[in-house]
């Protein structure tokens, strides 16, 4: 669904007028505005203690609470674990466990053995189905050389991605001091995951088997996401829980509709997978397209010296379409700056200025604005050469 311009500028007749006036007076004046709210259902309510619901293929941000709040990120850790492994392992690497790795013990666990042999893609299929803590330390020992050169190339890469509230501690989220997160870094991080193929093919998995390579052993394992597990709701593919007893019930889902995939981050729930579900029904519904600017769209009129036409119509020069939620529209800021005016000749589509769409702190597009039609010089004879009378049907001039 796309919302016409129609529906924000009904009021531009009187803001043209305004912005005549103030144009003249800087040579980079700027007029704000903000849009008219459209009518839509209010941000969803949701238990968790932070929350956050992102566009994955923009990065836009359609709700946010506490989304900055630093909070223990419990399992979901595995998702940037997981990142780390596919860019600097191969998957049909065989690991040989660890009395290190073996020895992790707390929480949910794939019971590795010292001395077992085991593939990395099957360490990690582990990590992020299953969520266990002893194939992330085999994970980290193999690709790094130690867990601790590890957990420096995690944080590394949060730096990277712009991640900055998050400190990794270790590979699976056990609690430490400088282990955080928060709900913004978290769908940060799992959006850059989610665009790899082999990390989407592995978290949208419900169930597998896991095998060893110098034994027998196989080990059956199954998502911890019950709404992926269950397949209970529409076009859900993904991504992670994470639960400790001070992180709290957590949950990263993403589920993609059409063209349109979203990524719900939970921290800290009282029902994480009801708080998803709103979450994703919220942008399904309730975040539509919305064409902030058209082109050819007429802004204002510029004052031109020495032309033949006094002014000149300034327009939009590309179209700025963006997604956004229903609720936000109200919030959306119209900045235009334009040069105070113009010499002749002016060209058509020669660049006065620029128009810039915002939500709060986040620019969310802009498009140059464009003289509309050339405006030429006043020419010698049409400068001087007035018609002063007529006499006997003949026009003279001076």
């Amino acid at each position: 669904m796309k919302l016409k311009t129609g529906v924000f500028f009904k009021t531009m007749t009187v803001i043209r007028s305004v912005l005549v006036l103030s144009i003249t007076l800087f040579l980079s004046g700027a007029l704000l505005c903000s849009f008219p709210a459209v009518a839509g259902a209010a941000p969803p309510p949701v238990t968790a203690d932070a929350a956050v619901l992102m566009d994955a293929r923009s990065g836009r941000i359609f709700y946010d609470k506490n989304g900055l709040q630093k909070r223990e990120p419990a399992s979901l850790t595995k998702i940037m674990t997981a990142i780390i492994a596919l860019e600097y392992g191969r998957l049909n690497d065989v690991v040989t466990v660890s009395r290190n790795a073996a020895a992790v013990g707390m929480g949910s666990i794939l019971d590795l053995r010292t001395g077992e042999k085991i593939t990395l893609e099957n360490l990690l299929k582990a990590a992020l189905i299953m969520s266990a803590n002893d194939s992330t330390v085999a994970i980290a020992e193999h690709v790094a050389g130690s867990e601790e050169d590890f957990i420096r190339m995690m944080n590394a890469k949060a730096m990277v991605l712009g991640a900055l509230h998050t400190s990794f501690a270790n590979t699976n989220g056990y609690h430490h001091p400088r282990h955080y997160s928060c709900a913004r870094d978290l769908a940060v991080i799992t959006r850059y995951a989610l665009q790899n193929p082999i990390f989407n093919q592995i978290v949208s998995t419900r169930e597998t088997t896991i095998s060893f390579c110098d034994s027998k052993r196989k080990e059956a394992i199954f998502n911890t996401n019950r709404l992926l597990r269950e397949g209970s709701y529409p076009g859900i593919d993904g991504v992670k829980t994470g639960s400790t007893p001070r992180a709290g019930n957590c949950l990263i889902a993403s589920a993609t509709r059409g063209d349109r995939r979203l990524i719900a981050v939970v921290l800290n729930s009282a029902n994480r997978y009801r708080d998803a579900v709103t979450l994703l029904d919220y942008g399904f519904n309730e975040v539509v397209r919305v064409a902030l600017g058209e082109s050819g769209e007429e802004v204002a009129r510029l004052p031109v010296a020495g032309g033949l036409d006094g002014t000149v119509p300034v327009v939009v020069a590309t179209p700025v379409e963006v997604d956004l939620a229903r609720d936000q529209l109200s919030g959306v800021q119209r900045e235009v700056k334009m040069v105070p005016s113009l010499n002749a000749p002016v060209k058509a589509g020669q660049k006065v200025g620029e128009v810039i769409f915002r939500l709060k702190d986040e620019e969310l597009g802009r498009s140059a604005l464009v003289a509309a039609r050339d405006v030429p010089k006043k020419g010698l004879f049409s400068r001087w050469r007035k018609p002063v009378a007529w006499s006997s049907g003949t026009l003279y001039w001076r």
